[in-house]
């Protein structure tokens, strides 16, 4: 579901964006477990059938404790009047692709920021982690430096992690796998 667009973007925006992300998570979004799974690359022609490689595709869940990162101007952390931008993370979906060792998942998100009183136009660099578990195992994990080019008045964006490679045991991913998606967060001290 998105959230509530300001005022700014007109309702004209709003819909296309709706639309937009709705036809990205309808063509990549499914409740089959090998939904979206290929054995070859797309186009790629053999002489010999290739075997058919299915696999359990991880579905995608937000860390609702990271879901939202703040910036504030410099001595001003948690003072309302200073923060510069609120990022946030909505909607996400996964495609994913097989062979007989590797699963690889393209995890695609809906983002936004949102203008603070301290905020200046340019580019910002969000800090996103994603990460895979299986369980409480930890499988993957990297820190994507995302930038975002910030209006004065903030943006929306799409996140698109397409390179999210792990081990394909025999029958695909383990059912307790999931890829989990949020900001690297430093721990407050």
């Amino acid at each position: 579901m998105l959230r509530r667009v300001s005022s700014v973007f007109g309702t004209v925006t709003r819909r296309l964006l709706s639309v937009s992300l709705l036809a990205l998570v309808a063509g990549c979004n499914s409740s089959s477990p090998t939904s979206g799974l290929t054995s070859a690359a797309p186009g790629a022609q053999t002489e010999t059938a290739m075997p058919v490689v299915q696999a359990f595709c991880p579905p995608v869940v937000m860390r609702e404790e990271t879901a939202v990162y703040q910036t504030y101007a410099r001595g001003g952390q948690d003072d309302p009047e200073k923060l510069i931008y609120q990022a946030s993370l909505a909607d996400a979906t996964r495609q994913c692709t097989a062979n007989e060792t590797t699963i690889t998942i393209n995890v695609v998100a809906q983002g936004r920021v949102v203008a603070g009183p301290a905020v200046t136009a340019g580019q910002i660099t969000l800090p996103v982690l994603v990460e895979v578990v299986d369980g409480d195992n930890v499988i993957y994990s990297q820190k994507v430096s995302f930038p975002v080019e910030m209006p004065a008045a903030g943006t929306q964006f799409i996140f698109s992690k397409p390179d999210v490679q792990i081990p394909n045991a025999q029958g695909g991913a383990s059912r307790f796998t999931r890829v989990r998606l949020g900001f690297d967060i430093p721990a407050k001290r």
